[in-house]
């Protein structure tokens, strides 16, 4: 069962820092996430996700390949291309795997302009080493699926960075 957190930051460019963070800890095999995601209150007020895996790109580029595959059996392969394309990204676009967008955006609507928060789904972490590496970075604990004791330890950990 995977673990979920959602972390505000005051700054707009600091869930971007710990994403990062976090990506790396995940290269060391310390961190294994299913989904990462930021969402960025401009000073207008308007929210933007940002996505760790862009999935309207990752479909144009299968469509397009399994797209000029078929084309070339048919002999036309950049008509196959193009078609698988389009149709991969059309499903890349429409394909919401991990957090819901809408959720996130919602949860993110109480949020001040120019703040960030980081929303991320753990398959497994070793906590203590993963706690270490992003409590510098602060933060508010906004929601999490932890017990309410882990999620009080979390936030004690954030909040030495203030």
């Amino acid at each position: 069962m995977s673990t979920f957190a959602a972390i505000a930051y005051d700054d707009p460019h600091k869930a971007h820092e710990v994403r990062l963070a976090l990506v790396k800890l995940q290269h060391e095999y310390l961190i294994d996430m299913e989904d990462a995601v930021v969402a960025v209150k401009d000073e207008k007020g308007k929210i933007k996700l940002h996505q760790a895996v862009n999935l309207t790109a990752a479909g144009a580029v299968s469509g397009g390949f399994w797209g000029t595959l078929i084309g070339l059996l048919f002999l036309n392969p950049l008509l196959g291309a193009a078609v698988g394309a389009s149709a991969g990204a059309v499903s890349g676009a429409l394909s919401d795997l991990g957090i819901s967008d809408d959720f996130m955006k919602k949860l993110a609507e109480g949020m001040q302009p120019n703040t960030s928060v980081l929303f991320v789904l753990v398959r497994k972490a070793t906590p203590d080493k993963v706690v270490e590496e992003i409590k510098k970075y602060g933060g508010t604990v906004l929601q999490t699926s932890l017990s309410h004791e882990d999620e009080s330890k979390l936030q004690a950990a954030l909040n030495e960075a203030k």
